[in-house]
């Protein structure tokens, strides 16, 4: 895998443009940047400076998960983002021609961590704080899933919690449910930042069709929690396997993405 820090041109004038800021407010336009980070080789050969319109189908779609953490540093607002990718990234191909909404050239380190039973670590993740419905379940129009298997999907609503109770705690206990199945025991978690992550896109032909709405933006709106804390891997392999996919829904939206470091 291959670990990426991009620095994001936010601007700290607000007279003057600040195209990375706007840029960001719309996670969908974001993880379609990202993307054209993996062009095909027939994509490179036909536009090697970028200038045409983005088709999806000149590019290789690799799993990849992104963060975008907010830090501050000398009293200026600063955004970076972390992307992790199974292929390695062209970010010179990817930003040749949107090169304003960098602040510095993008960092890529081949990333492949060891882990043991037993590892105390650090870790960073924003979860989509959301829940599968047991009210609403749809069954897909050829009722079956890609095996071919009857299967029913519950519609996916956002994480709430008892009135009184407090978020930190439910979403503590939330986050620590899922450690088991993913190789890891939750010892210390903190939320950072509750808040939500918006974004739109155009709809597809098909979602135009079966919508009454004449509107051809699809909104989107994720409830989000920024969780830091400590974590003991119980199994190393499926550990593993949760750093490389992720965890939780919505990992095509910056959600998932588990940063970790040794205790020390």
């Amino acid at each position: 895998m291959y670990r990426s820090t991009l620095l994001i041109n936010v601007g700290d004038n607000p007279d003057r443009p600040r195209p990375g800021r706007l840029w960001l407010r719309n996670i969908y336009h974001v993880h379609q940047r990202l993307s054209m980070a993996f062009p095909t080789r027939q994509q490179r050969a036909a536009d090697p400076k970028f200038l045409r319109p983005f088709d999806p189908d000149g590019f290789e779609r690799p799993r990849f998960l992104f963060r975008i953490d907010n830090i501050l540093e000398d009293d200026s607002p600063r955004a970076v983002i972390l992307v992790q990718s199974e292929a390695p990234p062209d970010w010179v191909y990817a930003f040749q021609n949107a090169r304003p909404l960098l602040a510095a050239e993008p960092e890529t380190r081949d990333y492949d961590p060891a882990f043991s039973a037993g590892d105390k670590l650090r870790f960073r993740i924003r979860v989509n704080l959301s829940k599968k419905s047991k009210r609403d379940v749809r069954t897909p129009r050829d009722g079956t899933d890609k095996a071919g298997r009857p299967k029913d999907q519950g519609k996916r609503v956002a994480f709430t919690w008892e009135k009184g109770r407090n978020p930190d705690e439910a979403i503590r206990e939330w986050f620590a449910a899922k450690g088991a199945p993913r190789g890891f025991e939750l010892r210390a978690c903190n939320v950072m930042h509750l808040g939500w992550i918006a974004g739109w896109r155009p709809k597809s032909k098909t979602q135009r069709e079966d919508s009454d709405d004449e509107n051809s933006i699809r909104r989107m709106k994720f409830r989000s929690a920024l969780l830091e804390g400590t974590l003991a891997v119980t199994d190393a392999p499926a550990f593993a396997k949760a750093v490389a996919s992720g965890i939780g829904p919505a990992k095509a939206f910056g959600f998932g993405l588990l940063s970790i470091a040794p205790v020390r």
